[in-house]
């Protein structure tokens, strides 16, 4: 491998360091090394093989009296990335983080007489920003995301005196009222947000639009007036505003020297994104966090897990769903973080997949059945104002509560959501001194014993209290730990935190825990001594040549009629040759869908392969793909230009398939559109699509001069897979040799120059940026 360091200023190796399957933006030479190192895996500093990515709320100022959590408080040495939460599209579609002034915690607060929070005078701008530059200063490996949207400010935005703006947010910035793209909404919110981070030292961008998705009543209910209306065109304004925001922050990033990273916080869900068709967006980012968290809640009145890694076949929710009881599911359940994992690693490397925990509590009150509390159920009617439910689950309150929402009425929103500090205070039978600080009575006791109980197949912790029949599910050092154990083993890129202010320490002078860092703690530990995450998205080799075939999943029916999932594979030929009868397609697609894909058109559509063929996913899935094979009729051929639309089936959401290749002609080539590391095209120079030699055809059948597809031997412009041609007078390429810049070879019937030292990096493998320039055939 080459042992030059990579810099923006050599710009032709660029492309060396682009992570698989990352969109490239035409035209652009991002500087991807600047992030990236030549394997495609993020550069993150001495002992941090794996993120650990913390969400950092901007409403933890203390000045409502309640703790505080400021930047001081962050465990700078533990963590790779930060995320400000939240700034918010406002009306005028541009992003934003209110009025600058003293009372804005994000540009203009100040913390006098706190130890650490002293503002850097040389920063034109107080409050987080300020202090999140200052101790980006002490610890330059830590990368900071500004992050857009959340659950409270995805359809409009909180003012600086507390009131909800109905602005429209994502939902109106993205899409027009009839559903189609406004792309003049999405063009000012990217110029916009390029020029925030420019301005507040952000390394990049995390869109947390929660929920672009075409199920009908999804995300908070006070967006659904306006959300409902739009549903059939959100997954298309989302695709629409990521594809732009990529493009920008790519040519921002060029003219800056600096690769500016896009990433979202995508939904776990299996309900959820069955209305989101195939999540096209992966493409354009870095990596993706899963919320694998709120996946039970007082919402419903089902008790089970916050954050489950794995299904035990006793979800509640899906037994009273008939999941378990449905063939075409196969056995498979849906609400656990296993599952989200391998949903997205239909179409990502594992090491662009993050998984979320939570730092927080789920609980309900007044739980009856299940085994101490878990998949028992806790009904309840009298709902939240502004939920748009009738009927919901019995949220704990009070003392089980600390962390609530209110309602649109101003009160107490059930819903048992605790600080994991709180939540440990509870187990151990301690009142803290700060409760009279969230409004509780000085005089507060505890009523029961809150008994921590664990269920090893599921890695869930919990807390339950038979007097009082409370349940609140928990994190704890045993999850946690269990957590960062499948993420080190799976190669998967590490973890992100909703929230750090949630973590907890013990305080012995005080006698009670409060914030802290055991459990960010427990996963740096870990990562520090995993091997580096997975940087390749196929599991097998796949082919170095592609075609520029493009093929999408389309026609989505909407929401609850999307059920079984039946959209329809469009296969377009973008050669310049026909695809003769009998040209096979195979993809892989993630085995969060069961191994049950078919098609209705003729394609003969046929699963080669399953990594997971259990009849359950209890304890988890045992591998990442299903393999499918289909081939264009016999009688069919598709002409340059052309598409075919092929009616398919599949039961249960999956990603974007991935690793596609196509088969004509006897030989095998990947497709352009998946963007993998170390490909080409197969038709350079003006050739026709068949193979790399001048005159070759598809399927071999008007050669010019020169080898049929497939050939072995060169005339002039042998095919791949041949040795080197009879024109070829250069020396043949070996891979022990060290080259320097200008050295030139010879390597399966074509010229290669070296644009700098290497040494093992086969020709035809490192692509269009990397070491080796294309000469042509020879």
């Amino acid at each position: 491998m080459s042992t030059l360091t990579a810099t923006p200023s050599h710009a032709e190796d660029h492309g060396s360091c682009r992570p698989d399957g990352l969109y490239t933006t035409p035209g652009v030479d991002v500087p991807y090394c600047s992030v990236y190192d030549s394997a495609g895996r993020e550069k993150m500093g001495t002992g941090h093989q794996r993120r650990v990515i913390g969400y950092f709320t901007g409403w933890r100022t203390g000045k409502d009296g309640t703790p505080a959590y400021l930047a001081p408080d962050i465990p700078w040495d533990k963590v790779t990335h930060l995320n400000y939460a939240f700034a918010h599209v406002g009306p005028d579609h541009r992003i934003s983080v209110g009025a600058d002034g003293e009372k804005n915690p994000a540009t203009g607060m100040t913390w006098p007489g706190v130890a650490g929070a002293d503002m850097d005078p040389a920063l034109p701008y107080r409050g987080h920003f300020n202090l999140l530059n200052k101790f980006k200063k002490r610890h330059p490996d830590v990368k900071t995301l500004i992050s857009v949207g959340g659950w409270a400010e995805t359809g409009g935005y909180i003012d600086e005196n507390g009131t909800r703006v109905n602005s429209g947010g994502f939902y109106a910035m993205a899409t027009n009222a009839d559903g189609s793209v406004n792309q003049a909404g999405i063009d000012t919110f990217a110029d916009s947000t390029v020029a925030f981070l420019k301005k507040y030292g952000f390394n990049g961008v995390d869109i947390d639009y929660e929920y672009p998705t075409s199920m009908k009543d999804a995300g908070n209910p006070l967006d659904w007036p306006l959300a409902n209306g739009r549903r059939a065109g959100l997954v298309k304004g989302y695709a629409a505003l990521m594809k732009t925001l990529r493009e920008k922050l790519d040519r921002a990033g060029a003219a800056d020297g600096k690769h500016y990273l896009l990433t979202v916080a995508a939904p776990s869900s299996g309900y959820l994104l069955r209305g989101m068709e195939t999540h096209q967006v992966q493409q354009y980012l870095d990596y993706v966090n899963i919320m694998s968290y709120d996946l039970h809640g007082a919402w419903n009145e089902f008790v089970g897990p916050n954050a489950a890694l794995y299904d035990d076949g006793k979800d509640g929710e899906l037994a009273a769903a008939g999941v378990y009881g449905t063939a075409q599911y196969g056995g498979v359940g849906y609400l656990n973080t296993d599952w989200a994992y391998h949903y997205f690693r239909g179409s990502l490397p594992a090491g662009r997949i993050n998984i979320g925990l939570p730092y927080y509590t789920r609980g309900w009150k007044n739980v009856t059945g299940g085994t101490d509390g878990l998949w028992g159920r806790a009904p309840s009617t009298s709902c939240p104002a502004g939920a748009g439910l009738t009927k919901c689950g019995d949220g704990a309150v009070g003392i089980d509560n600390l962390w609530h929402d209110k309602d649109t009425a101003g009160k107490e929103s059930p819903a048992g959501s605790n600080p994991m500090w709180h939540a440990k205070n509870l187990e151990k039978g301690i009142v803290g001194d700060y409760v009279t600080r969230y409004g509780l009575p000085a005089d507060t006791r505890l009523t029961g014993e809150y008994a921590r109980r664990y269920d090893a197949t599921l890695t869930a912790p919990w807390l339950w209290n038979a007097q009082k029949k409370v349940f609140l599910s928990t994190e704890d050092e045993q999850s946690v730990k269990a957590k960062a154990d499948y993420v080190a083993d799976r190669g998967i890129g590490g973890a992100m935190i909703w929230e750090l202010a949630g973590d907890y320490g013990w305080n012995a002078a005080k006698g009670q825990y409060e914030a802290g860092d055991t459990l960010t703690t427990a996963l740096h530990e870990r990562f520090a001594t995993a091997a580096p995450y997975g940087a390749r998205r196929a599991t097998v080799e796949m082919p170095a040549e592609t075609l520029d075939i493009k093929v999408d999943f389309v026609d989505f029916p909407l929401g609850d009629s999307n059920y079984p999932i039946s959209p329809k594979l469009r296969i377009t030929n973008n050669t310049r040759t026909a695809l003769p009868g009998g040209t096979e397609f195979r993809f892989d697609y993630a085995t969060s869908a069961p191994g049950t894909f078919r098609d209705q058109s003729g394609f003969g559509a046929t699963v080669v392969r399953s990594d997971h063929t259990a009849p359950n996913n209890i304890g988890g899935l045992k591998g990442d793909y299903h393999r499918v094979s289909l081939k264009l009729p016999g009688w069919q051929s598709l002409a340059p230009g052309a598409s075919v639309d092929v009616a398919v089936v599949y039961y249960l959401p999956t990603s974007t398939p991935s690793n596609w290749t196509v088969t004509l002609g006897g030989r095998t080539y990947g497709l352009a559109g998946d963007h993998a590391r170390g490909t080409r095209p197969a038709d350079p120079g003006g050739q026709t699509t068949g193979g790399t030699t001048t005159g070759g055809t598809t399927g071999g059948t008007t050669g010019g001069t020169g080898g049929t597809t497939g050939g072995t031997t060169g005339g002039t412009g042998g095919t791949t897979g041949g040795t080197t041609g009879g024109g070829c007078t250069a020396p043949a390429w070996d891979r022990a040799t060290a080259y320097t810049g200008g050295s030139q070879v010879a390597h399966r019937g074509r010229s290669w120059k070296a644009k700098w030292w290497t040494q093992g990096e086969e020709p035809g493998t490192t692509g269009q940026w990397g070491v080796w320039q294309d000469l042509g055939a020879c």
